[in-house]
This record gives structure tokens, C-alpha cells and sequence, in this order.
């Protein structure tokens, strides 16, 4: 009889809305770790109508000893400056929506990518989306730098990394152009310029860049488990497998649904990625869950996952604890 296969402990819940998504986490000087997340709205008692219930969040931050314990410290708030970490709730009702955070070191200051979308939207057509870039000397306190010129103004979901040219690439969703990859160069992460596109084939979002083994790998979310791709110079890209493989799919992250826009971190000799997914969501969600009128079906929780390259290519084994 062949056993089920070993599935990820769920390491963290938002406190507050119970809908923490697109987690991001690094670790400071002193070798604390930090999340940053989107705060989806999964258990607020009157998100309004439609799909209003995926806007008007904020970025909610946790903190860890060890990378598995996690405790919540609170929200970025916005401020005259840019954003500014709070303990507790954000306020009940919000007049913005910020989404998945992106954060790097550059050597001298920590910089944050984040998507920022005007007011509370209920459908999706009609609101634009932007990249801001902010910056922060101790990841609590981030000044804002300026939206980036990118493709249109439906851009949302960068990711960021330096690769091996000496350039500075942030690839994104672009929901534009038939939502898929897109990339950007720069030099010192504030002026970038448009490369086009990364990745074409099917709809997708949450891209996530890294190296591993000697190559480059884009993980990208399709909604049913994320898609592979693999490089030798983060420029030019082949997908991993046929068009239809992918890690992290069904049967692989506890309930029925599948692993969701993530982002990897380092730790010593190994590379976890966190991501999120929805224990409880129902089939009739859609593949990311976002319009589910089921309160249970929008709760998140957050894992992680080991990347390693095995005889060429990229496995996710769950962090399933014991």
C-alpha cells in the first residue's frame, strides 16, 4: 500500500483577519526573522460586497526566533513619511489596499516593492494597481520612494533579486498583458527599465527569482500548484516538465486546495520557501479562492517548504515538523 505523502505543518494564522497571504521573510543582523504578508480580509465581519473582501488589507509583520514559531507584532500603517510598524488591529476600515510586499537588502538599507491600489475595490476590472518602492534602515519604520513606470497600471506581485549580469531584476504579474510575467532592470533599485516580458503561456501571478545549484529558478503561482522555470542567466527561461507540471499542486498542502504565491529565504546551507494556502477552501472557490462567500473556505494559513535540486531538478519537500 503506498503511504499518503508527507504534507506541510501550518507554521502561522493572522490573528486578526485569519486571511495572512504572499508571505515574504528575511532575517535581520541579529539573526531574528521577519514575515511580511498581505492581511486578507478572510474574517471581517462586514468586508462589503464581491471580491472586497481581498482588498483593503494591510501588510501585517510576525516575528520568529527560529523561522517555524511565529508571533504576530503588528501592521505597517501608513504615515506623512511612507509606513510605519503599529502594533495590534489595523483600523476596521481602511482607505487603500496593500498587497504582496516584496522585501530585499541592497548592502546599506532594506527595500520593500509593494502593490497599492486606491480605496477598496468589490470587482476586479476598473482600479488601478502600482508597484511602490519604500525603503528602511530597521524593517519597522519604511519611507516611501516613488511608484515605478512600469508596463500599464495593472502591475502587482514583484519580486526582486540580483542576478548574475550585476543587474537588478524585478519580475511581476502584469494583469494587463493576459496576467503573466513581466521584468525590469536596474542598477541601483530606483530607476529600472522595461526588459518586456519573462514568461508567457497561461494566466499566473506571484513570481518568485533564486539561485540554487548553479542554475535560476521563477516559481510562479497558476492557481492549480505553482509552475517551474528554470535558467542559466535569469534572463532566458524553460518551464520544468510538460505545460502541465507543477509543485505544490493538489494533494500536496492540507485541504483541497494548493500551495499559493510564495517567496523564498535563506537559512545556512538551505533554502526554504514560504507560501500560503487555504486549508478549508472549497471546490467551488475558484483556484484562489477569492470568490468564495464561505467564511471558512477564505482562511489562510502559512507554510514552507525545503527547495532542492535533485538530479536537475527543482523539488519542494514539505516541512512536515515531528
Amino acid at each position: 500500500m503506498t503511504s499518503a505523502p508527507a504534507l506541510p505543518r501550518e507554521l502561522y494564522r493572522d490573528p486578526v483577519y485569519d486571511g495572512a497571504t504572499d508571505p515574504v521573510v528575511v532575517s535581520d543582523a541579529s539573526g531574528g526573522w521577519w514575515m511580511f504578508y498581505t492581511q486578507r480580509r478572510a474574517i471581517h465581519p462586514d468586508p462589503g460586497p464581491g471580491v472586497a473582501w481581498v482588498h483593503g488589507s494591510r501588510i501585517g509583520v510576525a516575528r520568529s526566533d527560529d523561522g517555524v514559531s511565529w508571533s504576530y507584532v503588528g501592521t505597517l500603517e501608513p504615515d506623512a513619511a511612507g509606513l510605519r510598524l503599529a502594533p495590534g488591529a489595523p483600523p476596521a476600515e481602511v482607505d487603500r489596499t496593500h498587497w504582496a510586499p516584496e522585501v530585499v537588502w541592497d548592502g546599506d538599507l532594506w527595500w520593500m516593492f509593494l502593490t497599492e491600489i486606491d480605496g477598496v475595490p468589490d470587482r476586479w476590472p476598473g482600479f488601478a494597481r502600482t508597484i511602490v518602492a519604500y525603503t528602511s534602515h530597521d524593517l519597522e519604520v519604511w519611507e516611501r520612494r516613488a511608484p515605478l513606470a512600469l508596463s500599464s497600471d495593472r502591475v502587482i506581485d514583484a519580486a526582486v533579486a540580483r542576478t548574475p549580469d550585476g543587474r537588478w531584476r524585478l519580475w511581476y504579474k502584469d494583469e494587463a498583458a493576459d496576467s503573466v510575467t513581466m521584468v525590469a532592470a536596474s542598477d541601483d533599485l530606483s530607476a529600472w527599465e522595461l526588459e518586456g516580458f519573462a514568461l508567457g503561456g497561461r494566466p499566473h501571478e506571484g513570481p518568485s527569482a533564486f539561485e540554487l545549484d548553479g542554475r535560476w529558478w521563477l516559481i510562479v503561482d497558476e492557481w492549480r500548484g505553482m509552475g517551474v522555470h528554470r535558467s542559466d542567466d535569469a534572463l532566458t527561461w524553460e518551464r520544468q516538465g510538460d505545460a502541465d507540471a507543477v509543485v505544490l499542486g493538489a494533494g500536496t498542502v492540507p485541504g483541497t486546495g494548493f500551495g499559493h504565491h510564495g517567496a523564498p529565504v535563506r537559512d545556512g546551507e538551505r533554502l526554504w520557501y514560504y507560501f500560503f494556502a487555504q486549508p478549508s477552501t472549497t471546490p467551488d472557490a475558484g483556484g484562489d479562492g477569492a470568490d468564495t462567500d464561505d467564511v471558512d473556505a477564505r482562511r489562510c494559513a502559512v507554510y514552507r517548504a525545503e527547495l532542492r535540486v535533485v538530479d536537475g531538478v527543482l523539488v519542494c519537500e514539505p516541512d512536515a515538523g515531528g
